[in-house]
C-alpha cells in the first residue's frame, strides 16, 4: 500500500469503528466488490469491517451490470463488508433496505468535509454535481448464504480523467470541479470513518437521522420528473421523495408509485 494511504489509515484507526477489522489494498484488480465477497464468503462473522482498496479495477462495475470507469491514480475504488442483519430488532430487515442511503449520506459527508465541496444525492446511490456524476455505492450480498452479509462498494472520481465517450458528458471529478490537487489519502479515511458512523446509526435505531440526512442531499427526490421502467412497465411522474425504507416515491397520473428496484432517469 502507498505510504500515504497506510499513514492515514494507521492515524486514523480510532476514527474507523467496526470498519478496517483487515484492511487488503492491490494496485490492479478485477472488482474490490469481487474480494470482499469473497471474503464474506471464506470469514463469514469474521469478515465485517474488512476493507478492499484497489488503485485500478479491470472490471469495476456499477448498478445493473454497467461498467465503472476506474481509471489508476484518479480515483477512489474501495469496498466493505458489513452485516446489517446481525443487529437487533427485525432481523436487520429495515438496517439492510437502509444501508445503500446511508452510504451515499457518508460519502457526501466525507467530500464536504476532505474536498469542502457541496454535492447532491440522487436516488438511490449516486452523487451528482450538477447534471455531472462524481461518484457512486454499490451494494451486493456479500456470497451465497444469508449469513454472508453485504459488500458495499463505492468508486469516486477524485482526478481529472479521459472518459470514455459515452460518459464524458455526464461524469466530473473533485479535481475538475475545484481546480485544485485533492488528497486521495484524506478521501479515504473520510470516507470509512463517516461510513462507520452511519453504520452506528443503522445498527444502533436512528433511522430518522439517516433519512432526514438523505432528503436534505436531495433536490431532485421532490418535485422533479423522471421516466422509469420497472418489472410493471415504462412510466413518467413526478418524485414525491422517499418513504421510510428509502423507497423512492413517484406520482404517477392520478397514484403514487413506490420504486424500489429499476430504471429511474431525471428528465
Amino acid at each position: 500500500m502507498p505510504e500515504e494511504l497506510a499513514t492515514a489509515l494507521a492515524s486514523a484507526r480510532a476514527r474507523l469503528g467496526r470498519l478496517g477489522s483487515r484492511i487488503l489494498y492491490f494496485p490492479v484488480t478485477r472488482s474490490t466488490n469481487d474480494v470482499a465477497a469473497a471474503l464474506a464468503t471464506n470469514l463469514k462473522a469474521a469478515s465485517e469491517g474488512a476493507v478492499v482498496i484497489a488503485e485500478t479495477q479491470t472490471a469495476g462495475r456499477g448498478r445493473r451490470g454497467r461498467e465503472w470507469f476506474s481509471p489508476p491514480g484518479s480515483g477512489l475504488y474501495v469496498s466493505v463488508v458489513l452485516r446489517p442483519g446481525r443487529s437487533p430488532g427485525a432481523g436487520g430487515r429495515r438496517e439492510t433496505k437502509l444501508l445503500t442511503l446511508s452510504a451515499g449520506v457518508a460519502l457526501v459527508e466525507a467530500v464536504e468535509t476532505a474536498a469542502g465541496l457541496a454535492v447532491d444525492l440522487k436516488w438511490p446511490n449516486d452523487l451528482y454535481i450538477g447534471r455531472r456524476k462524481l461518484a457512486g455505492v454499490l451494494a451486493e450480498a456479500g456470497g451465497g448464504e444469508p449469513d454472508d452479509g453485504i459488500v458495499i462498494g463505492f468508486g469516486i472520481n477524485v482526478g481529472a480523467a479521459a472518459y470514455p465517450p459515452e460518459i464524458e458528458d455526464r461524469a466530473t471529478s473533485l479535481e475538475s470541479e475545484l481546480g485544485r490537487h485533492v488528497d486521495r489519502a484524506r478521501l479515504l479515511v473520510e470516507s470509512l470513518a463517516s461510513l462507520a458512523r452511519r453504520y452506528d446509526d443503522l445498527l444502533e435505531g436512528r433511522f430518522d437521522a439517516i433519512l432526514d440526512a438523505w432528503r436534505a442531499r436531495a433536490p431532485g427526490s421532490k418535485g422533479a420528473r423522471v421516466a422509469l421502467t420497472t418489472a410493471s412497465g415504462a412510466a413518467q411522474g413526478v418524485t414525491a421523495g422517499i418513504d421510510d425504507e428509502g423507497a423512492l416515491l413517484v406520482l404517477v397520473g392520478d397514484r403514487l408509485e413506490r420504486i424500489v428496484a429499476g430504471e429511474v432517469t431525471w428528465l
